[in-house]
């Protein structure tokens, strides 16, 4: 054996030059402290308005108290993972395992077929031996249309596999590659294949688009392939009999390209589904996949990704595997967890939808503590893990053996048999949902499943790669970033008000360290506890001249000012050198008061009422396309109102709350300058300010606006009546 072959396939590394960090930590803590040694000093002792008030600060700082330091533990000592994909190539290239890559999709109108097939694609061209490469599409919509792109995008892929290997195209996906790639005008033979392939691609995806806005497929083409017939016999994309059709069967010698190479197998699934199916579709589609796929090609390696995030990195797989197969370690991990990112982001981010701290801070700290959550997409998986195998010794795999397994039936038979394993029959009174698979009867299904993976014994490994390895849509409106957190809190909540809480279910099976980092997500619900008394006690103490904070003149005005301001000036160091803007983490802000205010506002009454039996968990999907006048305006960064909705009534009344607080504030210290009334309710003022100025689009959307987007004046005249009855009471 040479010397490379002892030498591992990644490496760990601690993140350098924690010593500011480290102090920025002690000092905040002893603000803290003296902040909490003051409220409960200077307690008042008469008039309830008073008494409950101070209280009510008292409970937001101790929230926050708390919760900084669940976030302060995930940040302390970040680890961050190199692969070393040319020592792979050297000991494993002849034995690389096979990869099974699942995409799942719900609705056509929400997620076009054109989109889906894209990330179809480029997953059948990564660089990686097309005869080890398995792509499964779950269509839970049961769209024909789908079905359609998927045929026409199996015969495009016999002229675009080849294309991105001759090419070396970066990425795989033909929209992403064509939108910026330009034309090697330098050599005309490779000009004239490019422009060929261009144009074949731009003549699928208008022929499709063309079909979809029909919404029926001409008859024409319903005849070109048998699997076309099994819609005649689907009543409702809610009740119908599984399908399923191999479109490409990768151990066909006839599976070829246009240059004689193997292709990937190629499947699309529509599941059977019933009236008021109970679980979550995604679960029950990956669950589906899994059984499935483990008869098809059985891959030990299982890849998921949302329809939405194709590949951007066609060597995602290769450096994955440097985690599974390497020698001392590889058999410990269950799942490789990729950071999520958006291209569809506006220049600042004007709904902090990049996650850039959360993906380059958090997730590296969680690695460090004891394994990353399971986001759902982008996501490699041991099979046997997900399967619901627990981690022991004998977990070790022979690479070089595992490939032998070999599946001898014909495409048909494989097909009906298929079949039956996808079925919602197979899984009754079965281990599927609960032990095997991703969990059932959670909004985050990712989570709880990650978290059961973690507490069976297994490792999990964050990722982050030079080039992203997985490009998605990011909302883009306000209502459905809103509504996309408000399903992620409540669905973390009920994690941790259930038997599959990490202080139970992990308890001495994951390390505290990573049972506590845990409630970093868990206690997103709850933030409005700490959030709202903040943005409506001292706006109304303000009115009625009541101080709720040190005078600006006294000594314990500072660990107030300090741990304020400190914090956010980290927050902002932070948010900058994850690549982010100074306007950008402005709007972040913004965003952290609106979804605080609204999304976990809603998440944790929504998961309560769960609990307490009144309503059933609920999975919304977010659009992934928006109209042409939402998206120029989008485009423009400004704030999509447009629709009535609790979340925006809620938005508006505490904007237009503090708005009359500050200026009534200002009026009080021009009106009164010898009684130094800033010198007593300052620190109000200042704090209703930072509101107001954070909810300048509000006020435009209320006042100023005249495009759609606008607020609805239902919303408008709904906050005016209500802000100001809290003012008359405030005042009377």
């Amino acid at each position: 054996m040479g010397e490379n072959d002892y030498l591992p396939l990644f490496e760990t590394r601690a993140s350098r030059g924690r010593f500011l960090f480290k102090l920025y930590v002690l000092t905040i803590f002893v603000a803290i402290c003296m902040i909490l040694v003051y409220r409960v000093s200077y307690l008042p002792v008469e008039g309830a308005v008073e008494i409950w008030s101070w209280i009510g600060m008292f409970v937001a700082e101790l929230w926050f108290s708390f919760y900084w330091f669940i976030t302060q533990l995930i940040r302390w000592n970040p680890v961050y993972r190199y692969t070393f994909k040319d020592r792979l190539s050297q000991r494993y290239e002849k034995d690389l395992p096979r990869v099974d890559v699942f995409v799942c999709t719900a609705d056509p109108e929400i997620e076009p077929p054109t989109m889906v097939i894209n990330t179809v694609l480029s997953m059948m061209a990564y660089d990686y031996p097309p005869e080890k490469l398995s792509v499964y599409l779950s269509d839970d919509g049961c769209s024909d249309l789908t079905f359609y792109a998927m045929l026409e995008a199996s015969r495009f892929s016999k002229h675009w596999l080849p294309f991105c290997k001759k090419f070396e195209t970066e990425p795989r996906s033909p929209e992403a590659y064509f939108r910026t790639a330009l034309e090697p005008l330098d050599d005309p033979l490779k000009a004239k294949e490019w422009l060929f392939v261009k144009k074949l691609y731009m003549d699928m995806k208008n022929q499709i688009e063309a079909t979809t806005k029909l919404g029926k497929l001409p008859e024409a083409i319903c005849k070109e392939n048998k699997g076309f017939r099994e819609w005649n016999f689907v009543s409702s994309r809610r009740d119908h009999q599984t399908i399923l059709e191999i479109l490409i069967d990768g151990r066909d010698p006839q599976a070829m390209d246009n240059e004689g190479q193997p292709l990937p197998t190629l499947v699309y699934l529509a599941r059977e589904k019933r009236p008021q199916y109970p679980h979550n579709f995604k679960a029950g589609a990956m669950n589906a996949l899994i059984r499935v796929s483990s008869r098809i090609s059985n891959g030990p390696i299982i890849l998921n990704v949302d329809c939405d995030m194709y590949s951007n990195n066609s060597y995602s797989v290769r450096d994955a595997l440097c985690f599974f197969m390497d020698e001392e370690q590889g058999h410990k991990i269950g799942y490789i967890q990729y950071p999520q990112v958006f291209e569809s982001l506006t220049k600042n981010d004007i709904y902090c939808n990049a996650l850039n701290a959360e993906m380059k801070v958090e997730f590296p700290g969680l690695d460090a503590n004891g394994g990353p959550l399971y986001i759902g997409t982008g996501c490699f998986h041991r099979r046997e893990a997900l399967s619901g195998r627990k981690y022991s010794n004998e977990c070790k795999v022979d690479w070089k053996k595992v490939n032998d397994t070999k599946v001898e039936e014909s495409t048909g038979v494989l097909e009906e048999v298929c079949r039956v394993l996808a079925s919602c029959t197979y899984e009754e009174n079965s281990e599927w949902g609960k032990e095997m698979g991703l969990k059932y009867g959670c909004p985050v299904e990712d989570v709880i499943t990650g978290l059961s993976i973690q507490c069976r014994g297994w490792r999990s490994v964050y990722f982050i790669p030079e080039r992203e390895g997985f490009l998605g849509l990011a909302p883009t409106t306000l209502l459905q970033t809103l509504i996309q957190h408000k399903r992620w809190s409540e669905g973390d909540f009920q994690i941790l008000l259930s038997r599959h809480s990490p202080f139970l279910l992990g308890h001495k099976r994951i390390p505290l360290r990573l049972q506590l980092s845990y409630c970093n997500y868990l206690l997103w619900a709850t933030s409005w506890f700490g959030v709202l008394p903040y943005l409506v006690v001292p706006p109304f103490c303000l009115l009625r001249g009541i101080s709720l904070f040190p005078k600006v003149s006294s000594p314990w005005i500072q660990p107030f000012t300090y741990a304020i301001f400190a914090n956010r000036a980290y927050d902002l160091v932070e948010f900058v050198w994850s690549g982010g803007t100074f306007q950008g983490w402005w709007n972040g802000q913004r965003m952290w008061v609106f979804k605080r205010t609204t999304s976990h506002l809603f998440g944790f009454s929504d998961a309560i009422r769960k609990l307490l039996g009144s309503t059933k968990s609920a999975f919304v999907i977010t659009a992934k396309v928006a109209d042409e006048d939402v998206s120029e305006r989008y485009e423009k960064e400004m704030m999509e109102f447009g629709v009535s909705s609790p979340m925006f009534n809620i938005l508006a009344t505490l904007a237009l709350l503090n708005m009359f607080s500050f200026f009534g504030g200002i009026k009080m210290v021009i009106m009164n300058v010898e009684s130094k009334v800033f010198d007593l309710l300052g620190m109000q003022i200042i704090l209703c300010g930072l509101i107001f100025f954070i909810s300048l689009p509000i006020y435009q959307g209320l006042f100023f606006r005249k495009d759609s987007g606008r607020m609805p004046n239902s919303v408008t005249y709904k906050s005016i009546i209500v802000s100001l009855l809290a003012c008359s009471i405030a005042l009377y």
